[in-house]
């Protein structure tokens, strides 16, 4: 049984009309029905009831349909994992992400990854903040990290994926979870739930940065590694935070969400990787990142940069 039988009476099968079918397959319809005949004597039996004015497919027909097509794709997945096995872009790519702000942009990025290179490995690296990320992409520990701008190590290159903006989160029984924005001064005597310091959070940086800037450095009562923690903490009543409109998906009983009052305070979330990393799997992933993840129009998407000398 040959390959171009089957794909011959997937044709038919789906045409219902030999002459469209031979159309659909480039070829002259004598040889498409040669094919299927020899197809059928093969099998032992008829797959098509056909007429002069009409071919449909008899009850062996209907049942052979779905399992050759299934071999069919099989069989186009194998040859596209084994041509890009012969491009280089197979192995295995490392990426380093922070959980909850990637909830929205790390499947778009390993669906298209899969979709277009089955061959590629993705190791993926929770809980590795966005500093603490970028410093692994620089000393060559990962091949791929989700960071937010500024990037300034030497040798690693970046390209904007998305822009967010801080906001700030309450207990839903909390007074100020009444107003519709919030001003940031008036967070200055209340306790803060924050990642802890110095392990390279994006987030508790432009949170205390903000806080400055409002004239009064956040008093931190409680530190959790991830933001659902960090909210669970806050819905309990323990204190409130500003973290990023991408975890904004996290809902849960007695947690509330609020703008900042005054010009918003914006984060850029990137890609970063070194440009001297020699794996062709990496390229082939930052090419479907172009796709999945393309960079925003406008301001949002300034700071795509090439890698610092």
């Amino acid at each position: 049984m040959e390959l171009r039988h089957l794909s011959a009476f997937v044709a038919v099968a789906e045409e219902l009309h030999f002459g469209r079918a031979a159309k659909r397959l480039q070829m002259a319809q004598p040889p498409l029905s040669q094919q299927i005949r020899r197809l059928e004597k093969e099998l032992g039996v008829q797959l098509f009831e056909r007429n002069t004015r009409s071919v449909r497919l008899t009850g062996a027909g209907e049942s052979f349909l779905q399992p050759v097509r299934t071999v069919l794709a099989d069989l186009d997945t194998a040859v596209r994992a084994a041509r890009a096995a012969g491009r280089g872009e197979h192995g295995r790519v490392t990426i380093g992400f922070a959980g909850a702000s990637s909830h929205e942009t790390l499947p778009l990025l390993t669906r298209a990854v899969r979709a277009a290179h089955p061959a590629i490995e993705l190791a993926m690296k929770g809980q590795t903040y966005a500093n603490v990320a970028l410093d692994r992409v620089a000393d060559g520990s990962l091949d791929l990290g989700f960071v937010r701008l500024p990037v300034t190590r030497p040798g690693v290159a970046h390209r904007v994926i998305a822009e967010e903006e801080l906001v700030c989160a309450l207990p839903s029984d909390h007074p100020l979870a009444r107003l519709g924005s919030v001003p940031v001064a008036v967070l200055a005597e209340e306790p803060f739930v924050a990642f802890p310091a110095n392990t390279g959070s994006t987030v508790r940086d432009a949170m205390v940065g903000a806080c400055e800037a409002a004239g009064f450095n956040p008093r931190v009562v409680q530190e959790a590694p991830d933001s659902y923690t960090i909210l669970a903490l806050v819905a309990a009543g323990v204190g409130v935070t500003l973290t990023v409109t991408s975890v904004q998906h996290i809902q849960q009983n007695g947690l509330v969400y609020r703008p900042l009052s005054g010009p918003p305070v914006r984060l850029r979330a990137a890609l970063a990787w070194r440009p001297d990393n020699p794996s062709a799997a990496l390229r082939a992933v930052l090419a479907a990142a172009e796709e999945a993840l393309p960079t925003p129009a406008g301001p949002a998407g300034e700071g795509t940069a090439a890698p610092h000398d």
